[in-house]
């Protein structure tokens, strides 16, 4: 692995510019690496992270990785992490087109990094820098403890799968002056009309737009938003009171997730011989945390750097006479498979959509009330709004926002989209697909299951004490995978020194295929793993 060469990262900087002018912001230090296949290989394991903290499981991911490229060889074209500075790797054999073309898409991954409001809790980390302190850490560690420190790991790890983390991000967020206009005009539109007053959808838009007029009336943002909320208390003279106590509610101490419960109040990592373990746990959760915001952004956040190297690249002139090439492989990361889901696909064209829904006016309550295919299909209002409107896209929103806002039967049919089914074919006894829906709102669920969704599992605290950790997972439709509860169980018997329960939900099929939900409670005690159902 080395530094790209001087000429390389000339026409890496040309590109920097040309997407600044084009409305991208970053940070203009940047690191490019040249790997080889091989390292790509090592790398990846750890995240493309080179300082991450070692653990068994890398090694077994770089054996498995390399079994599969002796079958399958094949060339990755980039990788960048979300570090201070960016860094992003780049084969060894790359053309400059290529790796023009390559530039212009990390530069719109880098650009949401760095501006996406998920990672906003990244901005000011190296976290290569935080890496590499926390290896050498484990490493010094392992020299006083052993083999000890990479049980905790395992254990911590089996309990980071259950967290999602999402309340976190939602924490990091939140603006930290809480009682401000913006903030109290946002609950007025969001809690208070829609789920405290529950009034109608007409409603919300009407003050949507009394908003708006009161923003076109005047240059001055707070002032419009104080006038807006002058006439909004003549009308709700309680608003202020439920204003308050939205407020005092988000200061209260937030509930911890599982792994941080259990490191916090574990009597067993009190002991002085075991607070070390703490921070063998702190390092896992830290790093869990940090790639949290990509886990949940991978659609936008491919749709968003593809839409950026399409569109810049097309302009540049190195482009010239690699057309062909370049149009095969655009349309090799960037075609819409008919089975199976392509993130860069769909992603590219939700952004596009956004773009040109702005464009002609159609995210506004006048198209959405408009009633026919044909008045539908000719409103253009030709606002020229797009870009702002996907810059926005790009700052607030996240994976499942975009597809639940997004994706509606207009989206659909404009790509030809429909769910895919499976069934058996007795007569050819062979497995056939066939169109199962081509309705938006299929559409639009199957690509919400295919979102990151871990289990909700959480500490009923009334339930626990010294002794016992009570833990409930909330049943969302999907039942804990059974063939990896006791190990995890063992973990956290481990870390909280006592007794451990788990209720969850276990689901069977009966005799006529339906699906049966059974309540079914986990007791682990001194190793030992026994069920009882409910």
């Amino acid at each position: 692995m080395e530094l790209i060469s001087q000429h390389v990262k000339k026409l890496m900087e040309e590109c920097k510019l040309k997407a600044i002018d084009a409305g991208l912001k970053f940070e203009s230090d940047t690191l490019e690496y040249i790997v080889t296949n091989k390292d790509m290989i090592e790398l990846t394991p750890k995240i493309m992270i080179p300082t991450l903290y070692d653990y068994w499981v890398n090694d077994v991911e770089v054996l498995k990785e390399s079994g599969k490229y002796k079958l399958y060889p094949n060339n990755p074209y980039e990788t960048v992490i979300n570090s201070r500075p960016a860094i992003s790797f780049y084969n060894d054999n790359n053309p400059d087109w290529l790796n023009v073309m390559i530039f212009y898409h990390v530069l719109g991954h880098i650009d949401f990094f760095q501006n996406n409001r998920l990672f906003a809790h990244t901005w000011k980390d190296d976290f290569v820098g935080k890496a590499l302190a926390d290896k050498r850490l484990l490493a010094d560690m392992r020299t006083k403890h052993g083999r000890w420190v990479d049980y905790v790991i395992e254990f911590t790890r089996s309990i980071n799968n259950l967290n999602g983390y999402f309340t976190e991000l939602a924490k990091n967020q939140h603006n930290d002056s809480q009682n401000t206009i913006l903030s109290k005009v946002e609950f007025y539109l969001q809690d208070f009309l829609q789920v405290i007053k529950k009034r109608p959808d007409s409603e919300i838009f009407n003050e949507v737009e009394r908003l708006n007029l009161w923003y076109e009336k005047s240059n001055d943002v707070d002032y419009a938003e104080t006038m807006f909320l002058i006439e909004v208390k003549d009308k709700y003279p309680e608003l202020q009171a439920e204003f308050d106590k939205y407020i005092s509610k988000i200061n209260q101490p937030k509930n911890q997730d599982l792994l941080e419960y259990i490191r916090d109040n574990s009597p067993f990592l009190h002991k002085s011989d075991n607070t070390w373990m703490k921070e063998v746990m702190t390092i896992i959760r830290d790093t869990a945390v940090y790639f949290e915001p990509q886990i949940r952004t991978k659609i936008i956040n491919e749709g968003w750097a593809s839409y950026w190297h399409d569109t810049l690249f097309r302009e540049d002139k190195k482009m010239k006479t690699h057309e062909i090439a370049y149009a095969k492989l655009n349309a090799m990361v960037t075609s819409v498979q008919r089975v199976g889901l392509n993130p860069y696909a769909i992603g590219l064209r939700l952004v596009q959509y956004v773009e040109e829904l702005a464009n002609e006016g159609k995210i506004s309550r006048e198209f959405q009330d408009l009633a026919g295919v044909n008045n539908r299909e000719k409103y253009d209002k030709k606002t020229g709004k797009g870009r702002d409107a996907i810059f926005d896209l790009r700052t607030h929103f996240s994976d499942f926002t975009l597809v639940k806002t997004f994706t509606d039967q207009d989206f659909v049919d404009k790509h030809d989209l429909f769910v895919v089914g499976k069934r058996m074919n007795y007569q050819k006894k062979t497995e056939e697909y066939y169109v199962k829906s081509r309705k938006a709102e299929d559409y639009q669920q199957m690509l919400v299951d295919s979102l990151y969704h871990p289990p909700y599992v959480y500490v009923d605290t009334i339930r626990t004490h010294e002794d016992e950790l009570y833990l409930i997972h909330q049943f969302e439709g999907k039942p804990l995978l059974q063939d990896f509860i006791a190990d995890t169980l063992l973990g956290i018997e481990f870390l909280w020194g006592g007794r451990v329960l788990l209720e969850t939900v276990e689901v069977t099929a009966t005799q006529n295929n339906s699906l049966m939900q059974r309540p079914i409670l986990f007791i682990i005690d001194n190793k030992k793993i026994r069920k009882m159902y409910r």
